[in-house]
């Protein structure tokens, strides 16, 4: 099991110090990689870009990088850009967001996601590959566009500059099974969050496989990176922890989407916690946000979380350990918590 950080979204003239303090300790213990986050906030890629800048050997990646904010081109041409300067270190994560970002925030139509996603990466990947001039004629992007308005002087274009890696990874964060199933199928790696390691393997499992096979190639479990998440917090009081990310997943169950769309309560349902999801959003959409960051169960948190002192955290590590997870992403403000995770996983 390889390890990484996740440094999540923040204010990055606040938390860049402390950041690169963090990014620099994960490179010096073995960590694979260092992950960062866009919202409506910073974006990824400038502190992408400052992060493999003062690493020499750490992967750094986008996690995730929105796909209705920018063009599939542009994708393209920041990951080879990135991923030229570090000299091989770049991961490029990529995801949909939801409804409320993409249409509130963005201005772009939601769509069908299944499509779009396919669409997008296929020409991330054709960018990347540097075969020919692109062109790509889909539901979703048409280059050249062809449209009623256009010009007629669009030209078929190829990259200017020789990417690195011509099969630079590509990961997708996904929650529902058939995008799940569509990332085994198209991606290198997933970036699941809420990973429950009890749980996770029988919801996913038959996703992951039908996508895996619809792939063809030989593609299986190896050529495939189950890169999940795990908020990690070291201490004596556990009660305490978990209270500490109970309001991180009161928001995402409770928040993140309105009354039957929201994705993260779908997922909190499928793990089997139906009537707590539905009290926590009933609370959260009525503005009760304390009391819904109190309905969150200690169980749920259990699940999806390694809080507690060293020997508690070493005893629930175990079923991440075997529940087929490839990139352990640590969500860990803490040296210590750190250092413990590379002892037992490194």
């Amino acid at each position: 099991m390889r390890l990484g950080i996740n440094l999540g979204y923040q204010d990055w003239g606040r938390g860049l110090p402390q950041a690169i303090e963090l990014a620099q300790h994960a490179e010096r213990l073995g960590f694979h990689s260092a992950w960062v986050a866009e919202a409506y906030g910073t974006d990824a890629v400038s502190p992408v870009a400052w992060l493999l800048a003062r690493t020499e050997k750490l992967n750094v990646g986008s996690a995730i990088m929105q796909m209705p904010a920018r063009t599939p081109a542009m994708t393209a041409m920041t990951a080879a850009t990135l991923d030229l300067m570090s000299e091989g270190r770049f991961l490029l994560g990529l995801g949909l967001s939801g409804p409320q970002v993409v249409e509130g925030w963005h201005g772009q139509p939601y769509g069908k996601p299944l499509a779009k996603s396919r669409e997008y990466v296929e020409i991330v990947r054709a960018v990347l590959r540097r075969e020919g001039p692109l062109e790509h004629h889909g539901a979703h992007y048409d280059i050249p566009y062809r449209g009623a308005d256009a010009t007629g002087l669009g030209k078929a274009l190829k990259i200017i500059v020789h990417p690195r890696r011509t099969d630079l990874p590509v990961y997708l964060a996904s929650i529902g099974p058939k995008n799940v199933e569509l990332t085994a199928e198209i991606a290198d790696g997933w970036l699941p969050i809420f990973y429950s390691p009890h749980r996770a393997p029988a919801v996913f499992g038959p996703a992951i496989e039908a996508g895996l096979a619809r792939a063809g190639d030989g593609k299986d479990r190896s050529h495939f990176d189950v890169a999940a998440t795990v908020p990690v917090l070291v201490g004596d009081d556990v009660a305490a922890l978990r209270d500490a990310v109970k309001p991180m997943l009161a928001l995402y169950v409770g928040g993140m989407g309105a009354r039957g769309r929201n994705f993260y309560n779908d997922l909190a349902c499928r793990y089997g916690f139906e009537a707590a999801a539905a009290e926590i959003q009933d609370l959260y959409l009525d503005g009760k946000k304390a009391e819904a960051t109190a309905a969150v169960p200690d169980e749920l948190v259990d699940e999806v979380t390694l809080v507690g002192p060293r020997e508690r955290i070493a005893e629930r590590f175990e079923p991440w350990r075997e529940s087929g997870v490839g990139t352990l992403i640590l969500g860990a403000g803490q040296p210590e918590a750190m250092e413990l995770m590379a002892e037992l996983a490194l």
